[in-house]
């Protein structure tokens, strides 16, 4: 339940604060007969977004067989790779998202009949909605559907009443720390889905396990307990790792280290850190 919360927070509050800049945008525009537009962007892209997890989620329970493996081990590195992704394309952007933005959709406000607007609310609700569904379906791998759902449910949820907080009340919230910490927890998240998919691909004997298991830390952390199931489920902890395991958790962790490191600039001081929606956060904050 916690990834499936900390993945849908940050994603749908990503996209919930650019909603609330869209809006906002339109009203200091006195584009008001532009609003339903971004409804019906929003609506039409969680619809979407809410298919495609159906279908991926319908895709997973039809796997049998040699392929169940295979194809799992390819949506885990493929989750794991499109996170990473993400989360660096955001660090290195967030210098001048705001900005970025609120000029897209000025200019979106200026087509006829709405359909920028439009377009932009779709386009940007949908790629953060895309983005969850494949996160959620990886996450799902082996694990408790409902629980999946559940936890959802809440960060969605969460989303809607942070960005409230933001927009329509004095709160000043630190979108900044929030996103510099749960960066840190979806890395970790990443390469547990690393570690897993590699599992997946020793099971289907495309990669040698070559030791298994390296040891077994049953006796200091079953799997099977309340503080296990969190950290299998969040870090993909297991007991009783192969070698290859163990050496695919490494490999990516020390990669991750080093693109944020030197791939990714820092922010100016007088930016927003922590990727755009902490930008979009701070200017909301600053209009408040």
């Amino acid at each position: 339940m916690l990834p499936s919360f900390v993945l849908s927070l940050r994603e749908s509050l990503e996209a919930s604060l650019v909603i609330g800049l869209v809006l906002g945008v339109l009203r200091k525009l006195r584009r008001e007969e532009c609003i339903r537009f971004v409804w019906l962007g929003l609506g039409s892209a969680v619809a979407v977004s809410v298919a495609l997890a159906l279908l991926l989620h319908a895709l997973s329970w039809t796997l049998q067989g040699a392929a169940e493996p295979l194809v799992e081990g390819f949506a885990l590195l493929l989750a794991a790779g499109l996170l990473t992704w993400m989360l660096i394309w955001m660090a290195r952007q967030s210098a001048g998202m705001r900005d970025r933005i609120e000029g897209e959709v000025r200019q979106a406000a200026r087509v006829p009949g709405g359909g920028g607007v439009f377009a932009l609310t779709f386009m940007a609700v949908a790629r953060e909605g895309t983005e969850l569904a494949l996160f959620l379906t990886a996450t799902d791998f082996g694990g408790d559907g409902e629980q999946t759902l559940a936890g959802a449910g809440c960060g969605i949820a969460a989303a809607a009443l942070l960005t409230w907080l933001l927009f329509s009340t004095t709160t000043r919230l630190s979108f900044a720390r929030f996103f510099q910490v749960t960066t840190v927890l979806l890395v970790l998240f990443a390469a547990g889905l690393v570690g897993k998919g590699v599992h997946e691909f020793n099971e289907a004997g495309w990669i040698p396990a070559v030791v298994e298991p390296v040891w077994n830390s049953g006796a200091v952390l079953d799997e099977r307990s309340a503080a296990g199931t969190v950290a299998r489920t969040l870090l993909g902890y297991t007991s009783t790792p192969s070698l290859t395991v163990v050496l695919a958790y490494v490999v990516y962790l020390a990669t991750a280290l080093t693109l944020f490191r030197f791939v990714v600039r820092a922010p100016k001081p007088s930016r927003a850190a922590g990727g755009p929606a902490a930008a979009i956060g701070q200017r909301a904050a600053e209009q408040a």
